[in-house]
């Protein structure tokens, strides 16, 4: 027989412990676990199993139907060239940047193409909903909408209409009977979230479920909800700013390196289908301290202001920031231009930012970085039209990066009339029409052309 026992999960990792912790184990989080009562045992059962029976890999087709289009080129890029039937989609962000609003913009585009969606919400009424879709525009053809929290009832309505793609908002305020703990829990989360993954699988049917995110910006439950699912997508930016980037973490059917740019605005989010362009609008000229970079993201090229600041210290450890590039990365190119390039940097405060709100983990910044430092440090304003990319290595030498010819043909289309870029890329690379390709080997060669 089943039997109910009460063990303690915690609220960041999932971690199971028989007892409470103060500290949990797996991610070293602390007064992170809750206590829940789970059920043991499953009863016999009578009877022969069913026997599963293998299909040849070459015996399966896949067909051009397999994909759903969004009506969205920015959100079609990030999952892989649309959505993939049967697949199970996580959507994660900060409260209000503007995940519900993406999805119920999908969800007319969908209905448009004539398909058939149901739009489930534990969060708003029907009212509600359809005050939401108003404000974006209507609906010019039926959408099904469905204000329920109990999963056994969504289910059953799933089953009964039959629906192509299905919006669950959010997974959070979903619960089922059998777990006696409360929606959002552990338990719950990772219980709802299996069941509808084989409501997707069994019945064909895409799903997209929105998750909430802690204050670390991770996806809130257990850490296995992403290991779940098909495709993680995260949003990014501020959401009291204009733009917000959509980011692929996990993508089954796809690469996880595309991004999506949109704008919010009154009426929802619209694309931007050239973020270069919105990335440098309103960068200072002849500034010291900005320098633009170019940065591949997946295959599409974006160029990026780099702005540094460099201030000597009030005090005796100086300051060191950084927003949206790798704080100890920034860290590493300070020590190597005072190592190599003879740089007292050691008294000084050095803030580095990322303009536009996005943030970078690619070395091909790293010489855009050290450039603007420099700038900064020496009041020597690098040349607006020149775009800098290349990786900095330890000894101060500048490497190779990948798609330097795709970096290269993006700034002459935006206008740039010189590229410092590495000396092994510029040998391999015919400039186009307009720009010229300088070429370093290290860093001392870069700092030539921010002489004061």
């Amino acid at each position: 027989m089943a039997k109910a026992k009460t063990v303690f999960f915690c609220q960041e990792c999932g971690y199971e412990s028989s007892k409470w912790q103060g500290q949990c184990p797996g991610c070293k989080n602390w007064n992170t676990f809750v206590e829940e009562k789970v059920v043991t045992g499953v009863a016999k059962k009578t009877g022969k199993s069913e026997v599963a029976v293998p299909t040849s890999l070459l015996d399966v087709e896949t067909t051009e139907d397999s994909r759903i289009g969004t009506g969205m080129k920015e959100l079609d890029r990030v999952l892989g060239g649309g959505i993939v039937r049967g697949s199970l989609t996580l959507v994660g962000g900060d409260p209000g940047i503007g995940k519900s609003t993406i999805l119920l913009q999908v969800s007319r585009n969908l209905t448009m193409s004539g398909n058939k969606i149901l739009y489930v919400s534990g969060e708003e009424s029907l009212t509600q909903i359809k005050i939401r879709a108003d404000r974006l525009g209507g609906f010019d053809k039926d959408m099904l909408v469905l204000s329920e929290t109990n999963l056994d009832a969504i289910i059953g309505a799933i089953t009964k209409v039959n629906p192509e793609v299905v919006i669950i908002d959010s997974i959070q305020t979903m619960f089922v009977d059998e777990i006696g703990s409360s929606a959002g829990s552990v338990s719950q989360v990772r219980e709802v979230t299996g069941q509808l993954m084989r409501v997707a699988k069994q019945m064909n049917i895409a799903i997209f479920i929105v998750g909430h995110v802690t204050k670390e910006g991770t996806v809130a439950g257990p850490r296995t909800l992403e290991h779940m699912v098909d495709t993680v997508l995260y949003f990014e930016g501020e959401k009291n700013a204009v733009y917000r980037i959509l980011r692929g973490v996990k993508n089954r059917f796809g690469s996880t390196n595309e991004i999506g740019v949109f704008e919010m605005k009154d009426t929802g989010l619209y694309e931007v289908d050239n973020p270069s362009k919105v990335m440098l609008s309103g960068r200072p000229l002849d500034a010291s301290g900005s320098v633009v970079v170019c940065s591949m993201e997946g295959t599409r090229p974006i160029l990026i202001e780099i702005q540094a600041l460099v201030s000597g210290s009030n005090f005796n450890l100086p300051r060191r920031t950084s927003v949206g590039i790798d704080y100890n990365r920034v860290n590493m190119l300070m020590a190597v231009l005072e190592k190599r390039a003879g740089l007292v940097l050691s008294g000084s405060d050095a803030y580095v930012n990322l303009a536009g709100g996005i943030k970078l983990n690619e070395p091909a910044i790293d010489l855009g970085v050290v450039m603007a430092l420099v700038s900064s440090f020496r009041n020597v304003a690098v040349d607006s039209k020149t775009i800098i990319f290349g990786e900095v290595g330890l000894s101060g030498e500048v490497r190779g990066v990948s798609m330097a010819a795709r970096r290269v043909q993006e700034a002459a289309k935006m206008g740039f009339s010189t590229c410092i870029l590495p000396k092994i890329n510029c040998e391999s690379i015919d400039a186009p029409d307009g720009i010229t390709l300088v070429g370093v080997s290290n860093v001392n060669e870069a700092l030539e052309y921010v002489k004061s």
